[in-house]
């Protein structure tokens, strides 16, 4: 529950005065000794916090991943492996497990999702990365179209689906190999265009370090580049773009 709603509990009768009190303290994080958790994330930057899986024991993801579904509309958790969600299922019934994506995710107050992000790659094997990406952006609240396997290998591909791309108000383009597909795609769009390289091809790729200077060395406008592998990355930042768009400055937070 972000503060809002709870001033809007105490208001309605809904809540007492003493368990707002208890709930406050918990902001602006909560120790639970191996994890200090930022309950006062969503206030400050309109999502809540993401739990990184790798590094953490079962025992410890399922405690945090609980933790923050008292307090927060939604959760998740990033790539994540089956063991880890099955300790987080019992923990919390809710949660979800999305496989390509490697994710785990509790939504428990859904909301109508705003605007429009696209959500692109050179190829199949991109898909895990860009599903990442787009269960990121669609749990934050952005609508989200896919468009797979769209690489200027086959540039016809890409040509049929731009003028739904065109669209959006933010682009991910998911791409390995030589990384080329987010440059086709700005100098193309209106929108900004979100690079995410893969370590998806060929020795000479170097685990994704290829397309990861291909993009960063793009001669179009409007690209910004993350980490290889980053579709986290990727798609939060899309989303902000996303429900930026849509607000007028004393809107914002």
């Amino acid at each position: 529950m972000d503060v809002k709603a709870l001033l809007e509990a105490v208001r309605d009768g809904n809540m007492g005065i003493e368990e707002a009190q208890e709930r406050l303290k918990e902001l602006p994080f909560e120790d639970i000794g191996f994890a200090r958790l930022d309950h006062h994330r969503q206030l400050r930057k309109g999502f809540a916090e993401v739990v990184f899986g790798p590094g953490k024991t079962c025992e410890q993801l399922s405690a945090i991943f609980a933790r923050l579904a008292k307090k927060s509309r939604a959760v998740l958790a990033t790539r994540c492996t089956k063991e880890q969600y099955e300790a987080v299922q019992k923990k919390t019934p809710g949660a979800r497990y999305h496989e390509d994506a490697r994710a785990i995710t509790l939504l428990n107050e859904p909301v109508a999702p705003i605007g429009l992000v696209a959500v692109c790659t050179g190829g199949t094997a991109d898909i895990p990365v860009a599903e990442e990406a787009a269960l990121t952006a669609e749990l934050f609240g952005a609508r989200v179209e896919r468009y797979y396997d769209v690489g200027i290998a086959g540039l016809h591909r890409l040509l049929t689906v731009l003028p739904e791309v065109r669209r959006a108000n933010a682009v991910v383009a998911v791409a390995g190999m030589e990384g080329a597909l987010p440059s086709v795609l700005a100098g193309l769009l209106e929108a900004p265009v979100i690079a995410v390289p893969t370590s998806v091809g060929y020795g000479a790729g170097l685990h994704g370090i290829a397309p990861l200077l291909t993009m960063l060395n793009s001669c179009a406008e409007g690209v910004g580049v993350v980490n290889i592998d980053n579709g986290f990355g990727g798609g939060y930042l899309a989303a902000q773009i996303n429900r930026l768009a849509g607000r007028k400055p004393e809107e914002r937070l």
